[in-house]
């Protein structure tokens, strides 16, 4: 019987394949559309939400998963080992790491004999986090304790970088978090920006003017944050642009060392402010 069982949200972007070849408990996000409640990844896709995005007259929005569902992720985590781990996105960008302390502390009294652990992704997110969440599951399968899977995490979460693409600064201007003259801007030169997350707080690194240009400048970064030989783990990620995240996994794949890529959709968690055509890349390097 292994010792840990992984349990993360939605957020991560971990493709279901990957969810059920290490078992790991995924907790869904809700998602408000027009008054409806949607729980991420179970009554609604990523396709079909960004679908309804683009039609919205509205901006959806989204909530941190109650205590509830954490609890109940932890329970049917605590049937596979007698250790859980849970690994939240980072605290500064939303409630869900207070839920699943609150989760965590309901378990103390009603699990028995189970250890729950909460950690947040402070240095990653999205597909970063999904990354991290991956490799807890993998060193949890393979009989690590809970000590040697916080150790792994904690050493993957400093070393995991983000670079991504927005086709349009629109939905961030819709949102409150740009000037509406950004996206006046954006709309007559065409930019698509670049960005990075340093400690989970978003930069801007570039701005070319085609989506060409955004893949050739991401990956133009991540050869400059690596050193030749260096292995990396990499996952693309993508709102509703499946051919421009192949083209960049593609570009990747043959420019770089890469026991581990995939390509996976972006958290509409996210994708609510960033708006569809978002591509990007999170990785870390062995």
């Amino acid at each position: 019987m292994r010792q840990v069982a992984i349990v993360t949200d939605t957020t991560a972007c971990i493709p279901p394949e990957q969810v059920s070849r290490y078992d790991i408990e995924v907790v869904p996000v809700p998602l408000i559309i027009n008054d409806k409640t949607y729980r991420d990844g179970i009554d609604i896709t990523p396709t079909q939400f960004y679908e309804m995005l683009r039609e919205a007259k509205r901006l959806p929005t989204t909530s941190a998963s109650s205590p509830t569902p954490y609890f109940e992720a932890f329970r049917n985590a605590s049937r596979k080992a007698p250790h859980v781990l849970c690994l939240t996105e980072p605290s500064r960008f939303s409630a869900m790491y207070n839920s699943a302390r609150t989760a965590m502390e309901t378990a103390k009294n009603k699990l028995d004999d189970v250890v729950v652990d909460v950690m947040d992704c402070t240095t990653a997110a999205a597909a970063g986090q999904g990354l991290i969440a991956l490799a807890a599951a993998r060193a949890a399968a393979s009989g690590s304790s809970l000590k040697e899977v916080k150790q792994i995490v904690q050493n993957i979460m400093s070393r995991v970088n983000l670079f991504a693409t927005l086709d349009t600064l629109h939905y961030l201007a819709r949102s409150g978090r740009v000037p509406q003259a950004a996206a006046i801007v954006d709309s007559v030169l065409s930019i698509k920006p670049v960005f990075t997350l340093d400690h989970a707080n978003p930069h801007l690194v570039g701005l070319p003017q085609s989506i060409k240009g955004a893949i050739d400048r991401i990956t133009s970064l991540i050869k400059k944050t690596t050193h030749q030989g260096n292995k990396l783990h990499i996952a693309v990620m993508h709102a509703d642009a499946l051919k421009e995240a192949t083209n960049l996994k593609d570009k990747i794949a043959s420019r770089f060392d890469c026991p581990e890529i995939y390509v996976t959709e972006f958290t509409p968690v996210m994708g609510v402010h960033t708006g569809p055509g978002l591509v990007g890349v999170a990785f870390y390097k062995e």
